[in-house]
């Protein structure tokens, strides 16, 4: 009789278990990002990251296992960078510089892969429940981390007390979504900057 969940300690990884298991998340972030999640198989994982199968299944009892973890990897790094930038938002001025700093940052890549979180949403929601309800909370971190500064924004008279920082910020999102996918497309940043300047230009019609 397996033993109930509550009960079971999870696995100590020893320093060196620790670093080949980031080994292995490492390479798979890196060519799920790039070939997408159905055309990474864990046997390239285990060549990317040098390791044996043993290894690989140890930490990780399928695909479906590594691909959670690639997501809460991604979403760790996206909600990080977003929430540094997001807890200070306190005006248009600073919607702004949010902007330049995400079209700066796909720059680097010329609009490649697309944002990290909605290419591996893209790619699972219809395919792996798990997966989309994971993404599904994230993205509501994401969303809420917008609606939060257009609130202080309110609260604090920049802007009007009929705006609706939710409604404001799903508005915010979809552009930058959309910006990510026009961008991935074309390889160019410009659809991107676009659609948040419109999107931010909206925002700026409810300025007090």
């Amino acid at each position: 009789m397996a033993e109930p969940e509550s009960t079971l300690k999870p696995v100590r990884l020893t320093a060196r278990g620790e670093a080949t298991r980031a080994r292995i998340l490492r390479a798979a972030v890196d060519l799920m990002t790039v070939k997408g999640v159905a055309a990474t198989t864990l046997d390239d994982v285990r060549a990317a990251s040098s390791t044996s199968k043993s290894q690989l299944y140890h930490h990780y009892a399928d695909k479906d296992a590594l691909v959670q973890d690639v997501i809460e990897h991604q979403a760790e790094e996206v909600l990080a960078n977003q929430g540094e930038q997001l807890r200070r938002l306190n005006s248009i001025r600073g919607l702004e510089r949010w902007r330049d700093a995400i079209i700066q940052r796909n720059a680097l890549r010329n609009g490649a892969y697309g944002c990290r979180l909605g290419s591996l949403a893209s790619e699972l929601s219809d395919q792996n429940e798990r997966a989309r309800s994971a993404l599904a909370g994230h993205f509501e971190t994401w969303l809420g981390l917008l609606t939060d500064g257009l609130r202080r924004m309110r609260d604090t008279g920049k802007l009007r007390r009929d705006a609706d920082p939710e409604r404001l910020a799903t508005g915010l999102m979809g552009a930058l979504q959309g910006g990510y996918l026009l961008a991935q497309t074309e390889h160019d940043i410009k659809p991107m900057r676009i659609a948040l300047d419109m999107a931010i230009d909206y925002i700026r019609t409810f300025e007090a």
